[in-house]
């Protein structure tokens, strides 16, 4: 006789029959994943608020401190020393960058990749130089000034009216603050070319990008996505740079599949 396996609203697997009449007894509870979330360049829980509370029935969330490391490798290494045996590891634009130093440091210990609006490749020449002029002008305290400048390259053009969100934006990067900001840059300037990196992923792969992100275009996600074997990659319309706080229940939705899948 065929079976198959449902969840139901509390994410328990049932088993049912041909007839489709439940199966008593073969209910058991899904056992949550330890889920490690990095945020981007001046940004923290925050922007991972959406997917905390909708992911917390099936993943133990733990967003990763990035504010207190000058390089990627360190961010990475200050994680891994409380992390869990074996993880799930996502992480958005800078945090998609340090996904890679994971990689490096503990490839064993994850199960799963999430990529959201980032790069593999090192940074260019135009834009280490940009990172050098916001850097100049945090060092001469003008850092409450930085976020207006980036709100364009993070969201969506039809989004910068949107108080609410823009609002959040920027409250989320003032909390950064700084001198955080000035650790992160450097990391981001100095870190190296990780597209030879992606053909050793042996790990269920979702890349996610929004459609018109201008910090880290759509064709720099399709190459990590063509990089990754088994790699699903998924396009989200009408977003830009922060999809996870543009597009949440997109986000959201799109994380709990492949958190589910086998």
């Amino acid at each position: 006789m065929s079976t198959q396996l449902r969840y139901d609203s509390r994410y328990c697997a049932i088993e049912y029959g041909a007839n489709g009449q439940k199966l008593k007894g073969n209910a058991k509870m899904v056992a949550k994943i330890p889920l490690l979330l990095v945020p981007g360049l001046l940004c923290n829980e925050k922007l991972w608020s959406h997917q905390i509370r909708y992911l917390d029935d099936i993943a133990d969330v733990t967003v990763v401190d990035t504010l207190q490391d000058d390089t990627l490798s360190g961010m990475a290494a200050r994680a891994l020393k409380t992390a869990p045996d074996r993880f799930a590891l996502g992480g958005l634009s800078m945090g998609g960058y340090a996904l890679f130093e994971f990689l490096r440091q503990a490839p064993d210990r994850i199960e799963k990749l999430a990529f959201l609006d980032t790069s593999g490749r090192a940074d260019t020449v135009e834009r280490t130089t940009m990172r050098r002029d916001l850097l100049a002008l945090a060092e001469q305290g003008k850092f409450n000034g930085i976020s207006p400048r980036l709100l364009p390259t993070f969201l969506h053009p039809d989004r910068m009216n949107d108080e609410a969100l823009t609002q959040a934006v920027m409250a989320m990067a003032a909390a950064v603050g700084r001198d955080a900001f000035i650790r992160q840059q450097k990391a981001i300037m100095a870190r190296p070319d990780n597209l030879p990196l992606l053909s050793g992923v042996r790990v269920p792969t979702l890349v996610i990008c929004g459609r018109q992100d201008r910090a880290t275009p759509l064709e720099m996600s399709e190459e990590i996505a063509s990089g990754i074997a088994g790699a699903r990659l998924c396009i989200i319309e009408e977003c830009g740079h922060l999809a996870s706080m543009e597009r949440p229940h997109a986000v959201t939705a799109l994380m709990r599949d492949w958190l589910l899948r086998d």
